[in-house]
């Protein structure tokens, strides 16, 4: 894998904890997919409140009863590799919201492999 440099696309998603793709987390799905996908990386980050199209509001609070909290995965690359993805999107996400952003990596390291 090289360095990514420059000008590059965010693709951020938003779905629920509880979103499943066959049996499996779906936000576990997207993140192998896009591994297979050669994609730079991905990060899917837990979110502690929100709510989305359904305006019920999700929250880790003690005394709540959900267990469908947010969940945010971010994946970056160059715009070519990212809009190539976003057909996976379409089979695995029935619900939720993805957005594209255009961003400029200023730093990107790769760890040498061991010898």
């Amino acid at each position: 894998m090289t360095a990514l440099t420059g000008t590059a696309l965010r693709l951020t998603i938003f779905i629920g904890e509880s979103d499943l793709w066959h049996h499996k987390p779906l936000s576990s799905e997207i993140v192998h997919r896009a591994h297979k996908a050669g994609l730079a990386g991905v990060s899917v980050f837990r979110g502690v409140e929100g709510y989305g199209a359904s305006s019920r509001i999700h929250t880790a609070r003690l005394l709540s009863l959900s267990e469908d909290l947010p969940l945010c995965i971010v994946m970056v690359d160059a715009a070519e590799r990212i809009r190539a993805f976003l057909p996976q999107l379409d089979e695995l996400v029935g619900e939720g919201l993805a957005i594209l952003d255009e961003v400029e990596v200023v730093r990107h390291a790769i760890r040498a492999a061991a010898r």
